[in-house]
């Protein structure tokens, strides 16, 4: 039976000595590469500009990981004009070419796995077992799709009349925009970008600002593995400068985009706009965070409890879209558990993320710093501040774990994405309250149920409206093929990722009927 926390961090990743050797000679042999330059890639030619952003580790900022070429419209055109060509070819190689890619790129970063592993530590600032996490789901996000796009290739079973025969199949839809977050800069990118490929279609990759490093990476890999020129266009921009222009054009079927709610619902609402010369309606792909909560029944493990808050809640610095921003405690037993999260919590350790034993790293920038901190100040005048609170961006963009008491359910820290390492706890007075204070936000993500109460799990699994449920462990870590990822309500379009679902999203069914 297989782990189902194989994802999860640890504590401290040191405890395999020979993974500590290798992760620590690829983090050097990263630092040894750090500050090169890295342009557009357009059709496989790269391509400069006259604008060059810098890259830094969120951790150091003195530290440049890599400067980027940025793109302009013009550039931007440039790139759809060369997916669109590309489309012609690659729409009608075989599934076994297409999936041989997936396979080859999976190869490939398997064996450069710490190399990935520290690119990740350095420019989104991921503790060691989160990057190693995050490489390991790349891999299984290119090894899915490819296995998954030799099922869909079979299209649908329908029926047959006597003298006629009928086919169900699928096609791809054209020119993709690929928008991925900073926070899975690797797993997210790589997925959303081969789910698009293995089906035919052709990509303009639009990095997130903050890790375009780690996708010119990935832009190697496909390389070598075989992926045609102009199959994937990585395209490096502001979303400011070119975030509209790509989404407008006529010539983009679909977009499939990771990040927050106010861009999401700015792409949402653009792509249902019909242009002139616009054939078809634009498919959008969205995942837009959460507002996630753990909620702890009076009969629960409180050990349990405490340690799936405690995970989830500040695991990779509270930056994931699944992370615990929200612990609902039954009144029966708020008080143990509360004492128990603050302890666990205290003992975190907070530094450098290529320290083995760091725990809680920087979050990813200057912005995001910012914000955390109006939160937390936001949150003291909402509740009790048990832990943490305090910050330094002398150095990096570093918050402490912080964890925030007694906040009421309508308060704003209960409602709003934070999107940082910080934690609201509140208390409700039977399980009815329980699941109606987790279900008092517009997200709908992730939630965890600790319970030992069988009648309660399965009120849980009926009324807690959200796309992934855990019974009896932290809602983080969802792993391909085993939890397939996506959020009810402002956390999106529900788009299924790692699920035998996903691919159809990129794809249009036909319908062939011959009469004999």
């Amino acid at each position: 039976m297989p782990n189902p926390y194989k994802h999860e961090p640890l504590t401290k990743f040191q405890e395999d000595a020979k993974a500590t050797a290798e992760i620590t000679a690829a983090i050097k042999k990263v630092e040894s590469e750090l500050g090169q330059t890295y342009p557009i890639i357009i059709n496989g030619q790269t391509v400069e500009s006259s604008n060059v952003i810098e890259s830094i580790n969120p951790a150091n900022k003195s530290e440049i990981i890599g400067r980027v070429y940025y793109a302009t419209v013009e550039i931007a055109e440039q790139a759809i004009q060369a997916a669109l060509a590309s489309f012609e070819t690659w729409k009608n190689t075989s599934v076994e070419l297409r999936a041989g890619v997936l396979f080859r790129a999976a190869a490939i970063i398997r064996r450069r796995k710490h190399e990935f592993n520290a690119w990740l530590v350095k420019e989104v600032g991921k503790p060691w077992a989160e990057a190693d996490g995050e490489t390991a789901e790349c891999i299984d996000f290119l090894e899915y799709y490819g296995r998954q796009m030799f099922e869909l290739a079979k299209g649908g079973e329908v029926k047959h009349n006597p003298g006629e025969h009928n086919e169900f199949t699928y096609f791809p839809l054209g020119v993709g925009i690929v928008i991925p977050p900073f926070n899975f800069s690797l797993a997210i990118m790589a997925g959303t970008t081969v789910g698009a490929v293995v089906t035919g279609n052709t990509v303009v990759l639009k990095p997130a600002e903050t890790a375009p490093v780690i996708a010119a990476k990935f832009m190697e890999v496909l390389k070598e593995a075989g992926l045609p020129d102009g199959v994937v266009n990585y395209l490096p921009g502001s979303g400011a400068e070119i975030g509209d222009y790509l989404v407008d054009h006529i010539k983009t079927r679909f977009i499939s985009f990771t990040g927050s709610r106010a861009v999401g619902c700015r792409i949402y609402g653009r792509a249902a706009q019909v242009h002139d010369g616009q054939i078809w309606l634009k498919r959008v792909i969205a995942e837009m965070g959460g507002k996630d909560t753990i909620i702890v029944d009076s009969e629960a493990d409180v050990d349990l409890a405490a340690q799936s808050i405690v995970k989830s809640a500040f695991g990779y610095a509270g930056q994931k879209c699944s992370a615990c921003s929200r612990a609902v405690i039954h009144q029966d037993v708020y008080d143990v558990v509360l004492e128990k999260v603050v302890a666990l919590a205290s003992e975190l350790k907070m530094g450098d993320p290529t320290n083995g034993d760091t725990f809680v790293g920087p979050v990813i920038s200057d912005k995001s710093f910012n914000k955390i901190k109006e939160y937390i100040e936001i949150g003291k005048g909402e509740g009790r501040l048990v832990l943490g609170g305090g910050s330094d961006d002398s150095t990096g963009y570093f918050v402490e774990p912080t964890i925030i008491a007694d906040v009421h359910e309508d308060a704003r820290l209960m409602k709003e994405e934070v999107f940082g390492p910080v934690l609201a706890i509140s208390k409700a007075t039977d399980f009815d309250h329980l699941i109606k204070v987790a279900n008092n936000t517009d997200y709908g993500l992730t939630g965890a149920v600790i319970s030992q109460n069988a009648a309660h799990i399965e009120q849980a699994k009926r009324e807690f409206h959200v796309g992934n449920l855990y019974i009896n462990r932290g809602c983080t870590a969802a792993i391909v093929g085993y939890q397939p990822f996506g959020g009810f309500n402002m956390s999106g379009t529900d788009s299924k990722a790692g699920s035998p679902d996903y691919l159809q999203l990129h794809l249009q069914a036909k319908s062939i009927s011959e009469t004999f």
